[in-house]
């Protein structure tokens, strides 16, 4: 499992126009699914970003959770994390899994991220066009690999 996740002061996600997920402070968590990710690599995810501390206390030091500020998730699916561009100029995307295994995944995640944080989570819509938009705070993006 592959995690992308910002700190944000906002970010949405649209389709077709219309906002499918919405938040203000928080995390936007772009999340990969590997062909040989469980439930295990889930539960792992879920509590690494709920407890990430990446927003500033009142010294200015990264040391707050989301959970501490109390802001919301944002969570898009996005398989071409695992997109390999080592060979030729068109990326691979065999390492992902399947929309059978990576959507009860993907699912599970989000269940698990909210009882992990306490927090509202949003998220889009597995394998559909989506448009987001965020604005990215710090910035302050981490990579996450299970």
């Amino acid at each position: 499992m592959r995690a992308v996740v910002q700190r944000v002061s906002e970010a949405a996600v649209r389709m077709e126009g219309d906002v499918a997920g919405q938040i203000h402070q928080g995390l936007l968590v772009l999340l990969a699914v590997h062909e040989t990710d469980t439930l295990d690599q889930v539960r792992w995810m879920a509590n690494k970003v709920a407890n990430l501390r990446i927003f500033e206390d009142a010294q200015g030091k990264m040391n707050l959770s989301v959970k501490d500020v109390a802001g919301g998730l944002l969570v898009v699916s996005q398989f071409t994390l695992y997109g390999d561009a080592r060979k030729g100029n068109r990326p691979s995307f065999i390492e992902s899994a399947r929309p059978e295994l990576a959507i009860p995944l993907y699912e599970a995640f989000k269940k698990e991220v909210a009882s992990a944080s306490g927090c509202e989570v949003a998220a889009g819509v597995f394998g559909a066009d989506m448009k987001v938009s965020l604005v990215n705070d710090g910035p302050v993006t981490i990579l996450i690999d299970s």
